[in-house]
């Protein structure tokens, strides 16, 4: 089963992604509610995956995103965002996220990105 840390600032976006995961067989091993608390549980947690929300108090998940790189160069993290716009999704690639998910998303679609990356 593969462990997964949700860093989201909404916790009904918490909630909603954790339920998805937890019903399509994957573990769900932390939650953070910004970049800072998401650095911290990742090398607290050592995840399988990350799901990142862009645009967060504190922290941005770009950043955050830079900085687990920093301590993990091939952790997979799939950034989560309203902001479909193609400049942070360049960004976010570019930073090293292994996909991208615009939000609402239908939960197939996560479903699917989360276990390509999972299985890669």
């Amino acid at each position: 089963m593969k462990r997964v840390l949700i860093v989201d600032d909404a916790a009904f976006m918490r909630l909603a992604i954790k339920t998805i995961l937890e019903k399509n067989g994957f573990e769900v091993v932390g939650e953070a509610k910004n970049g800072i608390e998401g650095i911290q549980k990742f090398k607290e947690l050592q995840p399988d995956i990350v799901t990142m929300d862009i645009t967060m108090p504190d922290m941005s998940g770009i950043e955050a995103l830079k900085a687990i790189h920093a301590i993990s160069p091939n952790a997979n993290v799939v950034m989560l965002s309203a902001m479909g716009q193609e400049v942070m999704v360049k960004e976010a690639i570019m930073s090293g996220a292994k996909s991208f998910v615009v939000k609402p998303f239908k939960e197939e679609h996560l479903i699917k990105t989360l276990e390509k990356i999972a299985n890669s």
